[in-house]
């Protein structure tokens, strides 16, 4: 057994190696074979040190059932004081009219990690909307479509040349068919809709974040032969023999792990993500789990973020502070200026943060789907696929719950939810050499 300051220094080496964004992935490159060397590229440089960007304000119409999408997306660089450089391994995919088909529209973030994470992340936002674009069977079985996507994605990736031995990616999408929505998660970033109450709004969770912290991802891994432990377990400063870490939200700081019988690696903080190939013998796989909503009248708007999102902030904040503006490039600029400076309160350095407002807009009693002039407006309709090794049963539900994790608040009467002309003032992002509280951002 290693004595205890060499196991500390290798997990710190673990981490100044990866460069991982709150210990997602702390790995230590295990020694490669000749057949893998050559698939390590060197990286390029990265000269932008502080970046923000973010798309103009969009809409696309979904004819079928008479409504509309409203939508922005921003994309910040994280802060990382000790490598600069480093590049944003955060992506986004937004692809309106899939196969030509008006009614069909993907949203997807993906969250890279590791030494070629941005690689990584990048390569699956295109593969796996090609992939969709591609399949002929997208509209008769989506959720066989989708799953199936997923794991060619993966295979494709790992035959690519990027070396994804300890490298890979989170990836949250959104494929909207007409008045549906199915929502296929890997990995930690998430997804959530607001929902209107009477005079609340319902945060819905749309995904359900897939770390070892739950009993069925934590079940599945150990069956797979990885070691769930957190750094101080690892450390000896805690007892390895309890495996129970309470819950994300109170031990977040220091989160159980996936690590190799053997080996002080590869250290996940997540149970599947899109690559990570030294992960996926441990179970981090790639198959998605999807939920499936039909819209409402009810529903007024779509997040899909990065967990730089939601690492400080919660589903409810996130559609609450959303919901206050009318102009969702507002509210992308308000959320990540909000995320960005509660990582510089708790952290010395940030992570990428990336998010997509989406907002529905008209979908009343004059959609398609109404029936006599009657349209549906109460709870929405929501089936979670738990995908599992077995791909077969994708296309039966085994589960279906009303919403993953629900959260209430008041919503004040004023809110709008069309575009103003006079839009609000947006929070830019803080500088990280002025740590200050976000200042007014001139949108005129």
């Amino acid at each position: 057994m290693l004595h205890f300051l060499e196991q500390k220094k290798i997990i710190f080496l673990c981490f100044e190696i990866m460069g991982c964004v709150h210990g997602k992935c702390c790995t230590r490159y295990p020694s490669s074979s000749d057949g893998d060397s050559g698939r390590r590229r060197e990286k390029r440089p990265y000269k932008c040190k502080h970046i923000l960007t973010q798309r103009s304000l969009e809409l696309v119409p979904v004819p079928s059932h008479n409504f509309t999408l409203q939508f922005s997306v921003l994309t910040q660089h994280g802060y990382y004081p000790d490598t600069v450089e480093r590049e944003n391994q955060d992506s986004f995919c937004i692809k309106t009219q899939l196969q030509g088909n008006p009614n069909i529209h993907f949203f997807g973030v993906f969250d890279g990690h590791g030494q070629y994470g941005a690689e990584c992340s990048n390569f699956v936002k295109d593969r796996l909307v090609e992939r969709l674009a591609n399949d002929t069977t997208l509209l008769d079985d989506p959720l066989k479509a989708y799953n199936s996507a997923f794991l060619a994605t993966n295979s494709e990736l790992h035959d690519s040349e990027i070396d994804d031995t300890m490298s890979g990616t989170t990836a949250i999408t959104v494929l909207v068919v007409g008045d549906t929505l199915y929502v296929a998660n890997v990995g930690d970033s998430r997804a959530v809709i607001a929902v209107k109450d009477g005079d609340r709004i319902l945060a819905e969770d749309l995904s359900e974040d897939q770390t070892p912290f739950r009993k069925d991802e934590y079940e599945r891994v150990k069956l797979c032969g990885a070691r769930v432990l957190s750094v101080d377990q690892v450390e000896g400063l805690k007892d390895p023999n309890i495996q129970n870490w309470g819950d994300e939200y109170s031990q977040g700081g220091d989160p159980p792990r996936l690590w190799v019988p053997d080996g002080m690696y590869p250290g996940t903080a997540f149970t599947r993500s899109v690559g990570d190939s030294t992960a996926e013998k441990i179970g981090v796989i790639a198959v998605p789990e999807i939920s499936v909503v039909r819209l409402t009248c009810n529903h007024l708007f779509f997040v899909v973020a990065s967990d730089g999102v939601f690492e400080f902030l919660s589903s409810r904040t996130v559609v609450n502070m959303a919901a206050e503006y009318a102009d969702p490039r507002d509210a992308c600029a308000a959320i990540a200026g909000e995320s960005y400076k509660l990582w510089l309160d708790n952290e010395n350095r940030t992570d990428d943060i990336t998010i997509i407002i989406v907002q529905i807009k008209g979908l009343s009693n004059s959609g398609a789907s109404a029936t006599d002039n009657e349209v549906d407006c109460g709870p929405m309709l929501m089936k979670s696929i738990k995908g599992s090794f077995d791909t077969s049963s994708v296309s039966e539900p085994e589960e279906t719950y009303g919403s993953v994790r629900t959260d209430l608040y008041d919503t004040q009467q004023s809110c709008q939810h069309s575009v103003s002309m006079n839009r609000s003032a947006a929070i830019v992002v803080p500088s990280p050499m002025m740590h200050q509280r976000p200042s007014q951002l001139d949108v005129g």
